[in-house]
Order: C-alpha cells, then structure tokens, then sequence
C-alpha cells in the first residue's frame, strides 16, 4: 500500500522491527533443546527419546532455508511488494510453531524437521529481507540507519525469545509433558498476530517522495549510485559477488565466537571462569550483537560503507590475532573486551551490508538482491562452525591442551578477514552497461 500524503516516516521502523523481533527468536532456539532431549521421559532422557545430534538439525534447517528463501522469495517481493510478503513471513514462522507443536505431541521429530526447519526457516528469510528495501525508500538520507534500527531487532529477538520460552515451558510443566509443545502453540500464535500487525502498517512512499527538507545532492558521492541495477543483472557484476565474500567472511569470523563462546572462554581460561560468568559473557556478546547492528550501520552513513567494512576487517584481524595472546597472559578483561567488539563487528556487518547494497545497485531492487546475498550467511552458518569445531577436535586428538586449542582457529580467523580486506578494497562502481536505461526517476534520489 502507498503512503498517503504527510504519512510520518518514522511508523516504518516499529513496523519492520514487530516482525525481526519476531524472528530474532531463533537466535534463541538451544533453550529448547534439552527440554526436547526429555519429551517421553518428562525427568529425564529415555532411550526412545531423541537426542541432541538429531535435534541440531532443526537449527541448521532453519538457517538454510533462511538463506534460500531470501534468495528466490527477493524477487517475488520486489513483484508483490513487503506487505503481502511479510504476512506470508507471519504465516510460515508461525504456523512452523504450531506444526512443531504437533511434532512434539507426536514425538515425530520429521515434522520439527518441516516445521521449525523448512516452514519457520522459510518464514525467517522472508521476514529477514521483506522491510529492508521500504526502509531504504522512505530513509534515502540515513540508509544505515534505516536498516540498521530494523536488523538490530534480529539481533536482539533472543532477549525476548529465550526468557518467554524459559518462562513458559516452566509454566506448562507437570508431571505429563515438559511442556514445549503448549509453549510452541503460544508462541507460534503470539508471533504470528505480532508479525501481522507489522504487515498490516508497513507503507511504500509515493514514486517522487523525499523526506521534508531534504535536498538530494546535485552530483552523487562516490560508491553511492543514483541509478538502478536490474536484480538479475546484479548477479552478472563482479561486485555482487565481492559483496557475498565480504558478508560471508565477516559472519564466518562472528559465528566462530558466539557459536562456542561458553565452552571457549571456560577452556582458555581453564579454573578462572565458572559456568555462570561464561553464561554473562554470552550475554555480554549478545549485547554487543544487537547494539553494534545499529551503531555500525549509523556510523556508516558518515564513514561511508566501503570505509566501515575496512574498519570490520582491519580492527577484526588485529582483535582476533591478540586473542590468543590476552588468555596466554590471563587477561580476562582485554579478551572480553575484544569479544565484544569482534561481536559489535559481526551485528554492524549484517544491518549495514543492505545500505552497501543500495549504494552500488540503486534502491528499486535491493530487497530482492538483498535476499539473494544472505545465502551468504547460510554458508557462514555452516564454515564458522565447522572450522572452529573440527580443527579443536582435531588438536585435542594429537595431543594439544584445551586451552590451546582454539589458538590455530583464531588465527585462521584472522586470515579469513583478511581476505575480506581485500575483497572491500576491489569493491568499485558498477559499470555503466549493467545500469537499466530511463529508470532515474524511480530513485528518491533523483527529485
């Protein structure tokens, strides 16, 4: 729906964040596993129940069909537009809820499988992806921080998942179910009417709108287009595929901390960190997760994209080589301190990598070419933890101590960013063949 006249701006941020805070949720999913690993023997596991190893595929199944979803689902936005995909997100997360549910009550793990997995997955790319190009449309001026106040709702969506899930499983408790199927049907619904309101007040601004006292420059900055790229175009410069390095390398380094950050921090400082400080340093990084998707992606309307990645890869390439070095002095402090800002990194490079997008390929079809960049993510979703797990395991089985282990890994991240200094130095203009002809109007910031 087109926004009418004097329509306030500034509805558009609470719209897309009723949806990523929504499915942020999955950020938040482990806090169901053990309870999963319990279901027909409520106290505890039976042989009959399932285990942790099949349970993880929920997850993963999630993830990549995050990925392939925003991938082929981003062109069909641009055609239908964020409304109608954005009630469809709400359809299949929630409705991948309550179809868990009735895995669970079942005890089909296949039907988790579909539910969570494939239909919530689906949901999840869909919900990722459908406000980022409005966003970008009604903010021309601040496009960082357009995205960056939605993205950091994904980011943040576990603060709210994993205590409501926690909260509610206990609730539903009794002596006959441990109560995550009951806790999957309120949250499917409550999720599903929260993601419909947000579908029900997204607006797209008229063709020739610009903000109230805005003037668009006369002469566009460099590395910021004021034409389009076509989204099948996109995918024939070598730009887009720059860019899926430059994601891919930066979120591979992040999931390489935040997936094992409680068991890693425990090791290297083997008798110095109990469960507990290990579990307020996961917190800690999801704060600093959620917080630098919109700090990051602010800053980078000053900086400058290209600017903020090179910041990304320089300080993450120097922060994750000095790990080592801070838990070999047993310098607890530097080693959080620079986990956190590695985690800042790894937030800001999500929420700024649209407005990057916007930058090169104009903003007519960033939503769709958005979508097809985060298979991306679903490819780091796999390499982070690949790398960090197997090469550990692989130094613990000859011989290396535990508190050593992850050093080879942290160097290794440390390489993979420094490919990605490289990939953000290539990054330049697209080259006039690839633009659509007679489409300068269709860009706000074109007046």
């Amino acid at each position: 729906m087109t926004a009418g006249n004097g329509y306030n701006r500034w509805l558009i941020p609470p719209a897309a964040l009723a949806v990523h805070l929504c499915i942020g949720q999955a950020y938040a999913f482990s806090v169901f596993n053990e309870p999963l690993t319990r279901i027909l023997g409520i106290t505890q596991s039976l042989p009959e129940d399932w285990k942790l190893t099949s349970l993880g595929w929920i997850y993963s199944l999630a993830i990549v069909f995050l990925g392939l979803s925003a991938a082929f689902g981003g062109k069909w936005l641009e055609q239908v537009g964020p409304r109608r995909t954005m009630f469809t997100a709400a359809c299949c997360f929630g409705g991948g809820f309550i179809l868990s549910a009735i895995g669970v009550k079942l005890h089909q793990i296949w039907l988790l499988y579909l539910g969570y997995g494939v239909l919530g997955g689906c949901g999840l790319g869909l919900g990722y992806v459908s406000p980022v190009s409005t966003l970008l449309k009604w903010f021309p001026d601040r496009r960082g921080m357009a995205t960056g106040m939605a993205i950091m709702g994904f980011g943040g969506g576990a603060m709210i998942g994993a205590p409501l899930g926690v909260t509610l499983m206990k609730h539903f408790h009794s002596d006959a179910t441990v109560g995550v199927a009951e806790t999957f049907l309120v949250m499917g619904t409550v999720y599903f009417i929260s993601m419909v309101i947000g579908s029900l007040a997204i607006r797209i601004p008229p063709p020739d709108w610009k903000p109230a006292g805005w003037t668009p420059p006369i002469e566009a900055k460099k590395m910021v287009t004021r034409r389009h790229v076509h989204i099948d175009e996109a995918l024939k410069t070598p730009q887009f595929y720059l860019l899926w390095l430059i994601l891919c390398l930066n979120v591979t380094a992040g999931i390489g901390i935040l997936g094992q950050a409680s068991v890693m921090i425990q090791e290297m400082f083997k008798g110095g960190i109990s469960p507990e400080a290990a579990a307020g340093f996961v917190g800690l990084l999801s704060l600093f997760n959620m917080g630098g998707r919109f700090i990051w992606s602010s800053a980078s309307d000053y900086l400058g994209r290209k600017n903020t990645y090179f910041l990304f890869f320089a300080l993450g390439t120097f922060l994750y080589s000095m790990l080592p070095t801070f838990s070999g002095e047993g310098n607890i402090v530097m080693f959080i301190g620079a986990a956190a800002v590695i985690l800042s990194m790894y937030g800001g490079g999500f929420s700024t990598i649209p407005a990057y997008l916007a930058d090169i390929f104009g903003t007519k079809y960033v939503g769709g070419i958005h979508g097809r960049l985060l298979t991306a993510w679903s490819t780091a979703g796999v390499l982070g933890p690949v790398l960090v797990n197997y090469l550990r395991e692989y130094q613990i089985e000859h011989g290396v101590a535990k508190a050593d282990a992850y050093t080879f890994t942290l160097y290794i991240m440390a390489c993979l960013l420094s490919v990605g200094f490289v990939c953000n130095l290539l990054m330049k203009e697209v080259h006039e063949k690839h633009y659509m002809k007679h489409d300068e109007v269709d860009d706000p910031l074109q007046g």
